[in-house]
């Protein structure tokens, strides 16, 4: 689901390969199963010297350098810079690899493509790094790699026209909620990315979803676990910017025109769950705890509109993990997750207010509605979505939608 929203905006993606320290597959398996499963081409920028015990460190394909590499140092080993792979230093060092990394050096120069930093930045193509995180090893030449070529910011679809980065104008959109993020306060934190113009400490913005004026006072920017008050931000800067339910994500914030930047999609979910609580005096906090994880996108929350039950809608089980222990912590209610009969959820679009009647008139118990209050159709199975949708030719049937998006 990430790799689609990457290629739905043509972001720039970095692969880095892990543990090399142990004993894993083999590195041009590695790339094809990268780039069949999620059909990118790769770039190797850097190349592995052995595996496992016989780990040596890696070869930098564009700069021509050797990484060392040293069991159990938590930094970065020291490069050495090659006169080309034939340098008899590497037949000494070493012996039982070398012969190895100069075949694979010349199968990737001859079968794949090179580097290229516009098809990089287009989003078609990955440079593939590896290394040791745990050890702190080839962490570094990723970071540079940013630093080098990561572009400035760029130009937005603000739905009505693009905006300069340049523009004096103060523009943005939120890209994240997160809550609680100081446990002992319930606080929560808009993410929030400047797209033009500069903030200033106590400015004024017009929230253009509510359609009102807000005032943008003691934002914050993160360093880690650190909180700093943010005195200025210019395009490209992420701010934080205190929440009290009124910004969700995909809320465009600007000095007075109506925008409606592109946020992070919804995506359907592959699972769904109904939660059911083992105290029955908890509702209450289930349902504001399920209502502000849903603003987050930790979780997709529909409300059945026949039995006005809620169900939990995931693309993996982990994320049902993480809700339920959030809930018992942040919230304190205990909730059991129970699987629910569905396939899958559509979102709807209807031609005419008679069509819309019609179609939930005959699929009430099947019709449900997002956080956002946008009609959607509950499946059963693929063969009753299938036939719903050839009955019904004239609704349309979304599997995903844009964050705060109103569906008509």
């Amino acid at each position: 689901k990430l790799l689609n929203v990457c290629r739905m905006r043509n972001t720039p993606i970095i692969t880095f390969v892990n543990k090399l320290d142990r004993e894993v597959r083999e590195p041009f398996e590695l790339l094809e199963e990268i780039e069949s499963v999620l059909g990118i081409e790769c770039a190797p920028i850097t190349w592995p010297i052995g595996m496992g015990k016989t780990f040596r460190g890696v070869y930098h394909l564009l700069d021509d350098r050797l990484l060392h590499f040293a069991a159990g140092q938590e930094r970065r080993s020291e490069s050495e810079r090659l006169d080309g792979l034939d340098n008899p230093l590497l037949d000494a060092q070493f012996p039982g690899e070398v012969g190895k990394l100069r075949e694979d050096v010349d199968l990737i120069q001859g079968a794949s493509g090179p580097f290229d930093l516009v098809g990089f930045l287009a989003g078609r193509q990955s440079p593939v790094f590896f290394g040791s995180a745990i050890n702190n090893f080839g962490v570094q030449e990723i970071l540079q790699a940013l630093l080098d070529w990561a572009p400035q910011p760029q130009e937005r679809d603000g739905g009505t026209r693009l905006i300069q980065p340049g523009e004096k104008a103060f523009t943005g959109f939120v890209f994240k909620i997160q809550a609680n993020m100081d446990p002992k306060h319930r606080d929560r934190i808009a993410f929030f990315r400047v797209c033009s113009g500069r903030y200033s400490p106590g400015m004024k913005v017009r929230h253009v979803r509510l359609d009102r004026e807000i005032k943008l006072a003691n934002v914050l920017t993160f360093m880690a676990n650190e909180r700093l008050l943010m005195e200025d931000a210019v395009a490209g800067d992420i701010i934080g910017i205190h929440n009290h339910g009124n910004l969700h994500i995909g809320d465009c914030l600007s000095e007075g025109e109506t925008l409606a930047f592109k946020g992070i999609p919804y995506f359907s979910p592959e699972l769904f769950r109904v939660a059911r609580l083992r105290d029955p005096l908890k509702s209450k906090q289930l349902q504001k705890g399920l209502q502000e994880l849903g603003e987050e996108g930790a979780i997709q929350v529909f409300e059945n509109l026949g039995s006005g039950a809620l169900l939990l809608g995931a693309v993996g089980t982990l994320q049902f993990e993480v809700v339920a222990q959030r809930l018992q912590t942040e919230y304190k209610v205990d909730a059991i997750f129970e699987s629910a009969d569905i396939y899958t959820a559509r979102w709807l679009t209807f031609p005419d207010d008679t069509t819309r009647r019609g179609f939930e008139r005959e699929q009430m118990h099947r019709m449900a509605k997002d956080v956002d209050g946008n009609p959607v159709y509950l499946a059963s199975t693929r063969y009753n979505l299938e036939v719903t949708s050839e009955k019904w030719p004239r609704v349309a049937f979304h599997d995903s939608r844009e964050h705060g998006q109103l569906l008509a």
